[in-house]
């Protein structure tokens, strides 16, 4: 009896113990939590290392250190760097050397300011996004090389922190069949895992990765390791007005949002009918509501996959009414932020830019204190 009663008291003691231990944490996986490669607000770095034919000291000096600095000091978390192959590579597959050496500059400018890098592959030898022949979806030569760009950029990358530097595949690929897009995406990834399992990989949809085509994009499976990106220059008559390269370019009317981009009277008023007609086919009301009902596919695309939603490209032509420009900016960055998807806006010194390269390089201060507000 003595006996029940001691091994009864010792158990009680010992569960007692078990009781008070603190319970041991439990582990996520990325099914129940995205694994995240933090990102807020950034700025496209443009026209450096890609769509520029500036070599030697004018590349150089386009952007440095104090660029990176400014960059920071406004607010900024990260940029995104469009590189193009034509610069980074010789036409053998040579890699040139300054190119990457100011490539290197620029991740160690961004890590001594505690920003990361979107490192992005925007224009190919083999296609270009506004281009007609893209000879990367018809000639399984370009495809191998375009695999090639991204083995040698990961070999040069790896040294930096996969928390400091992200690889985007490609810049808005325009792909006949969304199938085509979805197999590069597949063997360009595979490519990376090779060596770099845990890097985040930035992959957009096809057809400019516009966000009406987000739901034809595949990613690869069971690799948490991916962030979805967008672009959004809607409306579109608003973001190119006057843009040379569009088939809009000539209408120099007024613009206006939010509201009815162009009134009636103002579409009588372009003699050119096939403009009248272009103008008239994007015309429409716009306001924020219809901004980010026009966001839905990539925003469920992201909740589906349990993965992290990035707006890698958005702006608007300062041609713009700076009211109705500075309006859109305000509804676009209150519609990212609600939906907790990071972004870069297009961009630092361009055509969209945050510096004016006419004013001596000055900041455009009202369009700063919108985008940081």
């Amino acid at each position: 009896m003595i006996s029940t009663i001691r091994t009864g008291i010792i158990l009680l003691f010992f569960s007692a113990i078990i009781m008070c231990q603190p319970a041991k944490k439990e582990t996520r996986s990325h099914e129940d939590e995205a694994i995240r490669f933090p990102l807020e607000r950034g700025v496209n770095v443009s026209h450096w290392l890609s769509q520029s034919k500036a070599r030697g000291e004018d590349r150089k000096n386009f952007f440095t250190k104090a660029d990176m600095d400014f960059i920071a000091e406004i607010g900024y978390d990260h940029i995104r760097l469009p590189i193009d192959e034509e610069q980074m590579w010789d036409e053998a597959g040579n890699k040139d050397a300054e190119a990457f050496a100011l490539l290197h500059d620029a991740i160690g400018w961004a890590n001594d300011n505690e920003l990361k890098v979107i490192v992005d592959l925007h224009i190919l030898r083999s296609h270009h996004f506004n281009s007609t022949e893209k000879p990367l979806w018809t000639d399984p030569g370009a495809r191998e090389r375009f695999y090639q760009c991204w083995r040698d950029l990961s070999s040069e990358l790896a040294k930096h922190p996969n928390e400091l530097v992200a690889y985007e595949l490609m810049n808005e690929p325009v792909a006949d069949k969304a199938e085509d897009w979805n197999r590069l995406i597949a063997k360009a990834t595979e490519a990376i895992r090779a060596t770099e399992p845990q890097r985040f990989v930035v992959i957009g949809s096809n057809r400019w990765q516009s966000a009406d085509t987000f739901d034809e994009l595949e990613v690869p499976k069971n690799d948490p390791y991916i962030i979805l990106s967008f672009h959004f220059y809607e409306p579109f008559l608003l973001t190119h007005h006057q843009a040379g390269w569009t088939d809009i370019g000539d209408y120099h009317g007024p613009v206006k949002y939010p509201g009815l981009l162009v009134e009636e009277a103002q579409l009588e008023a372009i003699a050119d009918t096939i403009l009248r007609e272009k103008i008239e086919s994007r015309n429409g009301l716009y306001d924020k509501t219809r901004l980010e009902a026009m966001m839905q596919k990539p925003i469920q695309k992201a909740k589906e996959l349990n993965l992290q939603l990035y707006c890698g490209e958005w702006g608007c032509m300062p041609t713009v009414p700076r009211e109705s420009l500075l309006a859109w900016y305000d509804d676009m960055r209150s519609i990212l932020e609600k939906h907790d998807i990071g972004w870069t806006n297009w961009d630092y010194k361009g055509g969209f830019g945050i510096i004016d390269r006419n004013r001596d390089n000055q900041s455009i201060e009202d369009l700063i204190e919108v985008l940081m507000k």
